[in-house]
């Protein structure tokens, strides 16, 4: 009986220590932070890429 508690509580130190998941967490942060980065600036954003794409198409046309 006293071998089964000393695997039951090695097992959870190893699951508590374990930062395997921490990994995701950060990605799915870092991803809601950015989407709501382009929400809140999409008009200036859509600017900005409608001007490259227009200074694009003008530099073409005079090759």
């Amino acid at each position: 009986m006293n071998n089964i508690m000393n695997n039951i509580k090695r097992e959870a130190k190893k699951f508590w220590n374990d930062e395997d998941g921490m990994g995701v967490v950060e990605v799915v942060l870092i991803t809601i932070v950015l989407v709501g980065l382009v929400v809140l600036f999409k008009k200036q954003i859509t600017d900005l890429v409608n001007s490259v794409l227009s200074k694009m198409t003008n530099q073409a046309n005079k090759i």
